[in-house]
């Protein structure tokens, strides 16, 4: 639970550390990002109406403002900025004071129609910037609001002198005839001389006239091809940067994960390890307990065979005789037992295998012929390395298990095959009743067995050292009946 409660806080704050990113990079950076695209394109508008206002401000010297010349002036400055700047201009309007436009330049139909508010109108393909203000100042510092305001000049006694204010600058500008000259400027009455085909006008048909022709706002679409262009390669930039950051919270989750559960498998084999010392001090100490048994036993036994001989009566001779019986059946266990507690240090060497079945054999002579048992040995001609004594002890246990198995005038074959380069594997068949696939694993567990004789010992005694050596025992089935005893893995001496 521990570990499993540790692991879930690791994996939540990598999760929580790739989601900063996500929100960091797409949150913040990016929105920066976009936010410096559309302030340099302010910016580039900016520069724009600066050109505008000094090319007007430029024919404003002269005697007359004519509309074909401002068309002029508009017409170049749409073409030079479409063709030389990646945020081109699509449109120039110039409006008069009712809102209406006075001079066109560019394509106006990508103008929403309608569009008199002032400010910025953000559509999927550009940007339009609207300032239909009377009177307005524009400088430098107003990014936000590029305007353009101009008012015309009255020639007439009734209607006050205004001006426009342009980038902090002041002059008089207009789209009406330049003030009177010298010999013009007197007249009956008094004031100033106005344009023949103007004297018929009273003041309010001039203001009409000056409302119409009153260069008041501007219009300014631009192209926000480069802005989107730089958004998505931002946005693209992004997803790499939060797709690294993920695969790496990926590794360190995993590195996470190995290093827990190597943390946890050391935790394990050292608990392990002082479960096996403790086991190990166990069974010397069983061991010890055994062998030290072994000496009353034989006390006992021989007192029982004295008995036995001796003039007691029939009845003292024979429970005597059962007492020795008894005692050889615990000796034998204690030495058994002995034995598989005891340690295995294999002292490897060469060995002649074909022999050492040979020498094993002869070994159970007396058991084989007592119940008429036919025992081939078929074992190459071979040599392998190993402990002579413990190899002896496995094929020993093995022949007498297999005696033990079969009835009389069964079959015991020794065989060998190899198992592919230097490698053979050592087969001991009989012909007894083999061994139910539940049990081929339990038979080589201490103190199991099937025999009404048998220890349960015998078996784990040949696992035990055969893994000792790094082999390999399997009980496999043998055809037509019995059971195989296959050792493999054993390397062949040259």
């Amino acid at each position: 639970m521990e570990f499993a409660r540790r692991n879930t806080v690791v994996y939540g704050l990598l999760l929580g550390v790739w989601l900063l990113v996500v929100g960091w990079q797409l949150g913040k950076e990016h929105a920066r990002v976009e936010a410096a695209a559309k302030t340099d394109l302010r910016n580039r508008a900016m520069e724009i109406t600066d050109t505008l206002g000094a090319e007007v401000h430029a024919l404003s010297f002269r005697e007359t403002l004519m509309e074909d010349r401002l068309q002029s002036v508009l017409d170049e400055l749409v073409r030079t900025n479409q063709f030389t700047t990646s945020t081109g201009v699509i449109a120039i309007v110039l409006l008069n004071t009712a809102g209406e436009p006075l001079v066109t330049a560019g394509n106006t139909n990508v103008i929403p129609p309608g569009i008199l508010s002032e400010g910025e109108h953000w559509a999927s393909d550009g940007v339009t910037f609207v300032n239909p203000v009377w009177g307005a100042s524009f400088t430098n510092q107003n990014t936000t609001n590029p305007v353009v305001v101009f008012s015309f000049r009255d020639f007439s006694n009734s209607i006050p002198r205004t001006n426009f204010e342009f980038n902090g600058s002041s002059s008089t500008n207009g789209m009406m005839p330049p003030p009177p000259r010298e010999n013009d400027r007197e007249r009956p009455g008094g004031g100033p001389r106005r344009p023949p085909w103007m004297r018929n006008m009273n003041p309010d048909q001039f203001r009409a006239l000056a409302a119409r022709r009153e260069l008041h706002g501007l219009v300014l679409s631009m192209s926000t091809e480069n802005l989107r262009t730089l958004a998505t390669d931002d946005l693209w930039m992004r997803a790499i940067i939060i797709f690294f950051a993920g695969i790496s919270a990926i590794i360190a989750g995993v590195a996470w994960r190995n290093l827990a559960k190597t943390s946890e498998l050391q935790i394990r084999l050292i608990r392990a390890s002082e479960l096996n010392s403790h086991l190990k001090e166990m069974n010397l100490a069983a061991a010890g307990l055994a062998h030290e048994t072994r000496n009353p036993l034989n006390i006992i036994r021989g007192m029982a065979q004295m008995i036995s001989k001796s003039d007691a009566p029939p009845e003292a001779r024979e429970k005597s005789r059962a007492i020795v019986d008894e005692t050889d059946k615990v000796t034998a266990q204690l030495n058994e037992f002995i034995n598989y507690s005891r340690p295995r240090e294999v002292r490897r060497a060469k060995i002649q295998l074909n022999a050492a079945v040979a020498e094993v054999i002869r070994a159970l002579d007396y058991d084989i012929a007592e119940k008429k048992i036919r025992v081939e040995n078929k074992v190459a001609s071979v040599s392998i390395e190993a402990d002579e004594q413990l190899l002896r002890q496995v094929l020993f246990n093995l022949l007498l298990n297999a005696t033990q198995a079969v009835g009389e005038n069964g079959q015991i074959q020794f065989s060998t095959q190899k198992n592919g380069g230097a490698e053979i594997a050592l087969d001991v068949r009989d012909n007894g009743p083999g061994v139910p696939q539940a049990q081929r694993q339990e038979i080589f567990k201490p103190y199991f067995t099937t025999h009404q004789k048998g220890t349960g010992l015998g078996l784990a005694v040949v696992q035990q050292i055969v893994l000792a050596h790094g082999w390999e025992i399997q009980c496999l089935d043998n055809e037509p009946n019995g059971a195989v005893f296959r050792i493999s893995h054993l390397k062949v001496s040259a």
